[in-house]
């Protein structure tokens, strides 16, 4: 074939009416079509038909590959929808896409909000935690929903996470002829509603100071723990020397209470975190779940060297547990270019991290803090234990 075999369509609520030229032609000329059964319904393909397998399946759909075939998906294929699944499995000359507006289009138009101002997030299989580092005074997010009963639910979590305030803006089919657009308060949600469904979240009247902080060094208090957390001025010093980057991976050695992994995927990177004892494991997923990052972290229950992950980081903290024998570990597997930081509370770990700046360089810094604290009928300073940190970026072997 001269041209590609599968033809993604985006299709919308209005169905057939609110398909351009081209899209119409690929659908007429399909000889089979593949969508969900709303879809098919909706384009009027009859026998041509295919519904998708449940649970999803693209088998059925790669063995018509040299076929013309079209596949129906919601309004943009590639956000959210299933163009990115399909074209992951394809030469890019096997398929062409068609979109329609997509549901954030759709709604940012019924709304009048900027849409590259606005959070977008699809929580159609995906828990609502994902909201927590985006809920802020202020914030406008749109998220899709699986049915028509996770309105009222995300209107619970809103509330059980102190966001009653929130305004709630519930889009049902879009563009069709059976749409509705409503508006309440989170604490107030009374509505019935009905797949396909969006909600745009607007936080204007959320107390001022609410959610969480955009920079590193969030407060101990947020995190479930033990005592062994890396506490919030450390924490925020440490995330310094690492320098987070989107997209980057983190290997956090002694996980403690996961809150360095935590931080770092709050700053768009993606963390593996070690910890060898089972009940810091809990506390470290825990957290996970309650910052809305289990999708950016994976917690494993051993202790490094010996459970050290496949591949290589972009940064390694060592939080806990440094020996020669991990030092030594991590410095061979380490590219170019890695980041290593590694925190000292005991003094033959001092020493340990004394010789490594000695031998290969980096910076070595001190970490002195006092806070004030009740001194009698005054105060005073209580100094912390002093940490010894050492960073030091891997360079190329010679």
């Amino acid at each position: 074939m001269s041209d590609p075999w599968l033809t993604i369509i985006g299709i919308t609520e209005d169905g057939p009416d609110g398909l351009p030229g081209a899209s119409l032609r690929a659908l007429a000329a399909a000889e089979i079509v593949f969508g969900g059964p709303r879809h098919l319904t909706l384009a009027g393909v009859g026998a041509r038909g295919r519904a998708w397998p449940v649970p999803f399946d693209l088998a059925p759909l790669l063995e018509l590959r040299g076929r013309r075939v079209a596949a129906l998906v919601s309004g943009d294929p590639f956000w959210c929808g299933a163009g990115g699944g399909i074209a992951a499995v394809l030469e890019r000359h096997e398929w062409r896409a068609l979109p329609a507006p997509g549901v954030l289009s759709l709604a940012a138009s019924r709304l009048g909000w900027r849409l590259e101002e606005v959070v977008t997030l699809g929580l159609h299989a995906a828990p609502f935690a994902r909201l927590r580092p985006h809920l802020v005074r202020g914030c406008r997010m749109i998220a899709t929903l699986r049915d028509g009963d996770a309105p009222a639910a995300l209107a619970d979590w809103l509330v059980a996470a102190g966001a009653g305030t929130a305004r709630l803006t519930v889009l049902e089919r879009l563009g069709g002829p059976s749409e509705q657009v409503r508006s309440t308060r989170a604490d107030g949600f009374a509505l019935t509603c009905a797949a396909p469904v969006a909600v745009a979240i607007d936080g204007a009247d959320l107390p001022r100071g609410f959610g969480l902080p955009a920079v590193p060094g969030r407060a101990d208090r947020l995190f479930a723990h033990d005592g062994q957390i890396t506490k919030s001025p450390i924490r925020a010093l440490t995330l310094a020397a690492l320098a987070p980057r989107p997209g980057e991976v983190l290997w956090d050695i002694g996980g403690g209470s996961g809150s360095v992994a935590v931080e770092w995927a709050l700053a768009g990177g993606r963390a593996v975190t070690v910890e060898p004892r089972a009940d810091r494991i809990a506390h470290i997923r825990d957290n996970l779940d309650a910052f809305g990052v289990t999708h950016r972290i994976t917690a494993i229950h051993g202790a490094a060297p010996d459970m050290l992950p496949p591949g290589a980081p972009d940064a390694v903290f060592v939080g806990g547990g440094a020996s020669q024998a991990l030092l030594e570990a991590l410095w061979t597997r380490l590219p170019p270019g890695a980041r290593l930081v590694a925190n000292a509370v005991t003094l033959e770990t001092e020493s340990l991290l004394t010789r490594w700046h000695a031998d290969h360089g980096g910076h070595l810094l001190r970490i002195d803090i006092a806070e004030a604290a009740p001194l009698g009928r005054m105060r005073g300073w209580s100094p912390a234990r002093p940490i010894v940190q050492w960073s030091v970026t891997c360079a190329s072997p010679e």
